[in-house]
């Protein structure tokens, strides 16, 4: 069964792609031929977010669409960069820019403890199927370190690891990251839904 992943961000789709395996036909909305409109993200949280965007992108496509909405809390800055997190240092969407941003802001600052959060955002061209969230909790290094991943990877460290995301194979953030978390949830869900179809 086809699964659309509702995002042109290629690294993140190869991350969403990995940790659902096979068990889906796994395209992106840069694999799909349609034109669909942008749609705006621009409620106050990662749950909002991923709901809109899924069922915005399932009404156009008419294919089962997972969306995501992730990013970074920091708790001495108040939970920011939080939904603005692929914007922090300005609408072009610079992961380099963004992290500078974020080091000055935490510079001569003792607490650096951070988690990163993930929504996703399940739903068919009927309309929202379901919500899932997931979590991980770690600590801003002084530097950006690594060169995979994206986005914050480079500053995360990760609760009870000593490397940034960025540092950390694929296969083994795969197992400890938000995103992780959060799809493992949402496979329960396409289960049942795809269980729950007439044959």
């Amino acid at each position: 069964m086809r699964l659309v992943i509702a995002s042109r961000n290629k690294k993140k789709a190869e991350e969403l792609s990995r940790i659902l395996g096979n068990d889906f036909e796994v395209v992106t909305l840069s694999d799909i031929e349609a034109v669909i409109p942008e749609v705006e993200e621009d409620t106050n949280t990662f749950v909002g977010n991923a709901i809109k965007k899924a069922v915005w992108v399932a009404h156009w496509v008419g294919d089962l669409v997972l969306a995501d909405d992730s990013g970074l809390e920091v708790m001495a800055l108040g939970g920011r960069p939080g939904v603005y997190s692929a914007r922090f240092a300005g609408p072009e969407k610079d992961d380099f820019k963004n992290n500078q941003k974020l080091l000055e802001m935490l510079e001569g600052v003792r607490d650096r403890s951070a988690r990163f959060v993930c929504a996703v955002g399940i739903a068919d061209s009927n309309g929202l199927i379901g919500v899932c969230r997931g979590e991980v909790w770690g600590t801003i290094s002084r530097e950006m370190r690594g060169s995979n991943g994206f986005g914050y990877d480079p500053l995360f460290v990760p609760r009870g690891h000593k490397k940034t995301f960025a540092e950390l194979p694929s296969h083994q953030k795969d197992q400890i990251s938000h995103r992780k978390i959060a799809l493992e949830r949402a496979r329960y869900l396409l289960k049942i839904y795809v269980s729950n179809l007439p044959l």
